[in-house]
This record gives C-alpha cells, structure tokens and sequence, in this order.
C-alpha cells in the first residue's frame, strides 16, 4: 500500500513539474514575442541603453529555458547550468561595484571548479543495464586480446 502511494506521488509530483515547465514556456514565448515588440516599438535604432535592458530581458528568458531543462532532466549538470547563467546575467547586465563584481566573478570560477573537480558524471548518464555491461566487458577485452596478439607478433617479429 504504502510502495503504490510512493509511486502514485511520485508521479504526479512528476505531471505537475511538466505544467510547471510548459507554463514557463508559454510565458517565455509571450515575453520573447512581446521583447521583439519592444526593440522596434518606436522605430529608432537600438541605443546603449536599450540594448542593455534587451539584453537582460533576453538573459533571463535563455535563464528561463534553462531552468526548463533543469526540471526536466534532473541532473546536477542541468542545476550548473541554470547558476552559471543566472551568474553571468547579473555580471553582464548589472551594473555593480567592484567588489561585487569580484565576487560574481569567483561564484563563475567556483562554479566552473565544482564542475571540473567535483562533478560526477555517472549522474548525467543512464544506467547501464547488466545486458550493456557484460557487452562493454566482452568488447573491451577482446579489444585487449587483440592488442596484446600484435605486440606478440611485433616481438616476434624483431627477434
């Protein structure tokens, strides 16, 4: 009883974050059709100061897409993504002083380091089964037979 409720919440905790997800697209698309409105709504060129709030506009619309991703796949690397951008998009479009820029720019590095050095990558892919396993093993070691029958032949060879 208790393993079916389990499921049962599991998967409807797994609907409600896809609801979740295709509102956030509806709501990027509005706001990506409705920020190409605003670019060319009073028919001048882009200046520098319009171009920086476009640019934020359009930083946390791709902030959004990959928030999308995030709860979709459920991976550690997805989550990396989602901080590096949120990360950036406060260094690049606000303008801070230089101590907080400082600090953005080591939260990227700490963010790149944990990605490099503590990141495990068997949780971005999926399992292999026992069938795939046994299957990577026979092939990896017929692969080292045959390695080791050449360096065989080689040493025959030069004596």
């Amino acid at each position: 009883m208790k393993n079916r409720l389990n499921k049962w919440i599991t998967r409807l905790a797994g609907f409600i974050e896809i609801a979740v997800s295709i509102l956030i697209l509806i709501a990027i698309l509005l706001a990506s059709v409705s920020l190409v409105q605003e670019m060319f709504s009073d028919g001048t060129l882009l200046t520098v100061d319009t171009f920086e709030v476009f640019l934020g506009h359009a930083l946390a619309l791709v902030i959004g897409l990959e928030f999308i991703k995030m709860l979709i796949k459920h991976t550690p690397g997805a989550a990396i993504e989602v901080l590096l951008y949120a990360i950036a998009r406060q260094l690049i479009v606000y303008h801070t002083t230089t101590l907080e820029t400082l600090i953005g720019i080591l939260a990227v590095a700490g963010v790149f380091a944990i990605r490099k050095f503590l990141f495990v990558h068997a949780f971005e892919e999926k399992e292999e089964t026992e069938k795939e396993k046994t299957k990577r093993k026979r092939k990896d070691d017929a692969f080292a037979q045959s390695g080791q029958a050449s360096e065989e032949t080689e040493k025959d060879g030069r004596m």
